[in-house]
């Protein structure tokens, strides 16, 4: 485990996992967090083998948003040192966004502000149902910024979005799945075993069809039926040539000796490594 000051980076395989780990502050996040979260980030683009990555929080809260104190209040009156400050944090976020790996939150507590934001940011997300999920600014005079009314413009529905944003109130984790900002909410008992069930999935698929996918999809919500079909085409022969043509040469393959089912399984990849 790579240890930073206030973030854990584990890898294990083909998945690493990012721990947020400001316990006592929430997992607010501060100018050094935003720091190692690049940093962490790096490091698992460089390993070159990492297919999911996980984010969660240490102790009761996934994140508390941005450490107000460190990141707005302490640096305000000197313009330059306030840009830099949040620069990083949005450099970071941006990076997640667009991130090769699959990218899942696994939400274990209070997620507010920013949290709520790397939520949305991530491909996939997981919480427990008593999780508390929240867009505080509207409560201390600004707007959710840095991506937070994004995030929830492209994860909530338009009056939900804005009743959380106007409103400052919190949603629950049962409540977020039903909106469409995670994938599923549970018992927090069941949380690690619910992540790593998908975990397990997701590393099973081939890892430029994984990436590939979430370029198709991110491109084609801006995009006109035709265009779309064009762009997916195009990406389907990018495909084909970085992977060695894989989905014909085997998977196709294998289903033809009805190896295996397309519609409840994936195939074996261990002939394409062979």
């Amino acid at each position: 485990m790579m240890v930073l000051e206030t973030v854990n980076l584990e890898m294990d395989g083909p998945v690493a996992t990012i721990y947020l780990n400001r316990p006592a502050k929430k997992n607010a996040m501060n100018p050094q967090m935003h720091r190692d979260m690049n940093q962490a980030l790096d490091t698992i683009e460089a390993a070159g083998n990492i297919k999911a990555v996980v984010v969660t929080g240490v102790g009761d809260s996934f994140s508390a948003g941005m450490d107000l104190e460190e990141c707005f209040l302490q640096p305000f009156d000197d313009p330059q040192l306030f840009y830099r400050t949040n620069l990083v944090a949005l450099n970071w976020f941006k990076r997640l966004k667009a991130f090769p790996a699959v990218t899942i939150a696994k939400v274990n507590g209070f997620a507010f502000g920013g949290g709520l934001l790397v939520t949305g940011l991530c491909d996939l997300a997981v919480t427990s149902e008593t999780a508390l999920f929240g867009l505080s600014e509207i409560n201390f005079g600004i707007f959710p910024a840095g991506g937070a009314t994004w995030a929830a413009t492209h994860n909530l529905p338009r009056k939900q979005a804005l009743y959380y944003i106007l409103t400052g109130d919190t949603m629950t984790g049962q409540q977020a799945q039903e909106y469409g900002l995670v994938n599923k909410a549970v018992p927090a008992d069941q949380l690690d075993a619910e992540t790593d069930r998908i975990v397990r999935k997701i590393v099973k698929k081939n890892p430029i069809t994984l990436e590939l996918a979430k370029q198709v999809y991110e491109r084609t919500t801006t995009m006109d039926l035709p265009t779309a079909i064009d762009y997916d085409q195009a990406k389907l022969w990018e495909l084909s040539r970085l992977s060695g043509n894989e989905w014909v040469n085997v998977a196709l393959k294998q289903f033809e000796k009805r190896a295996y089912q397309p519609g409840l399984s994936t195939y074996d990849r261990a002939e394409a490594k062979s």
